[in-house]
C-alpha cells in the first residue's frame, strides 16, 4: 500500500531534516533522535493548516536541536579529552555532504554559541531568509543579522580553501600513512604544514591524546615515538572521505581508527583522528 500524501510529505524532507539535525548536533543517533520526533509531531499536527511543510519542519526540528544543544553542550564540556563530531563517510552519506560543510567547520562551529550554529547554519549553509530564521528562532530580524555576523566572524578562517583531486590525495593519503608507519621524518617534514594542528577522539575509552598538538615539529617527534612503539602494528584498511576532507581507515595497535586531512596547497594543515569505537560502530572492520 502506497504512502498516504502526509507520509510522502515528510520523507520528501527527511534527507535535509537528517542534515541539519547533524550539522546542529554532530551526532548521527541524536540526529535520527531528533527527526523522529519531528515525524511524530508533524503525524499529530493539523497539517491541513500547515501552509509551508518544509518551514515548519525545518522549525520544528531547530527548535528540538537547540534544546538538544543544551545537554550536549554540557556533555562535551565533561567529554574524556577532545570531542570531534562523528564521521560522516562518503560516498554512503552523499545526502549529508549537500551543504558542502567540511569536517574541518564542523569543527570550528563548536565555537559557537547554539544560537549562532543555529542562524550560520540556517542561513549561511541552508539558505533560508532572514526573516523565516527569525521566526524559527523567535528572535528578530535584526537580532538574526548580529547572530550570523558573529557567527561568520568566528568560522571565516575555517571555511574550505578549494577542493584538492581526489586522485592527488589518494596519494598524499598513502604517503602520510607510510610515514608515520615508518617514522619516515623527512618525508613527514614536507607533507605538514608549519602551522599543522592534530586532534584525536578516544572518548576516554580507547588511547587519545587529550589536547590539540600544534606545530609542524612537535607532530613529527610524535609520529617518530609513534613508529618506534607501534609501526609494526598499524594496517592501512581503506581510503575514506570523510566529510569532504581526505583520510583513511586503518588499525592501530588492535584499534579500528578514522584519520581526515586537511591539506591546503600540498600541505597537510589539520589531522583529524577518531578512535572512540562508539563512533566507527557502523564502519566496515569495526
Amino acid at each position: 500500500m502506497p504512502p498516504d500524501p502526509s507520509t510522502r510529505t515528510f520523507e520528501a524532507q527527511r534527507p535535509r531534516l537528517l542534515r541539519l539535525a547533524y550539522r546542529m548536533l554532530g551526532t548521527h543517533a541524536e540526529a535520527e533522535d531528533i527527526v523522529q520526533e519531528a515525524w511524530l509531531r508533524w503525524h499529530r499536527s493539523d497539517r491541513d493548516r500547515v501552509a509551508a511543510p518544509a518551514a515548519w519542519l525545518t522549525r520544528i526540528v531547530s527548535r528540538l536541536c537547540l534544546d538538544a544543544m543544551k545537554s550536549a553542550r554540557f556533555r562535551r564540556e565533561t567529554y574524556p579529552g577532545t570531542w570531534l563530531p562523528e564521521p560522516l563517510i562518503e560516498p554512503a552519506d552523499e545526502e549529508m555532504r549537500a551543504d558542502n560543510i567540511t569536517l574541518t567547520l564542523m569543527v570550528a562551529l563548536e565555537r559557537l554559541s547554539p544560537l549562532e550554529r543555529a542562524t550560520f547554519l540556517l542561513h549561511d549553509v541552508f539558505n533560508q531568509p532572514v526573516d523565516e530564521v527569525a521566526a524559527t528562532l523567535q528572535r528578530s530580524p535584526a537580532a538574526i543579522r548580529q547572530l550570523a555576523a558573529r557567527a561568520r566572524a568566528h568560522v571565516r578562517i575555517d571555511q574550505p580553501r578549494y577542493a584538492i583531486a581526489r586522485e592527488d590525495s589518494r596519494a598524499i593519503v598513502e604517503a602520510f600513512f607510510e610515514a608515520c608507519r615508518l617514522g619516515d621524518a623527512t618525508a613527514l617534514g614536507s607533507m605538514l604544514a608549519e602551522d599543522v594542528t592534530l586532534r584525536s577522539d578516544g572518548g576516554g575509552k580507547v588511547m587519545a591524546f587529550p589536547n590539540a598538538i600544534h606545530g609542524m615539529d612537535r607532530l613529527v617527534r610524535l609520529y617518530l615515538g609513534l613508529s618506534r612503539k607501534l609501526g609494526g602494528r598499524m594496517e592501512f584498511l581503506d581510503h575514506l572521505v570523510i566529510d569532504g576532507l581526505p583520510g583513511f581507515l586503518s588499525r592501530v595497535d588492535g584499534h579500528l581508527q578514522t584519520s581526515a586531512l586537511d591539506i591546503s596547497g600540498g600541505r597537510i594543515t589539520a589531522i583529524y583522528i577518531t578512535r572512540n569505537p562508539e563512533k566507527l560502530a557502523g564502519l566496515t572492520g569495526a
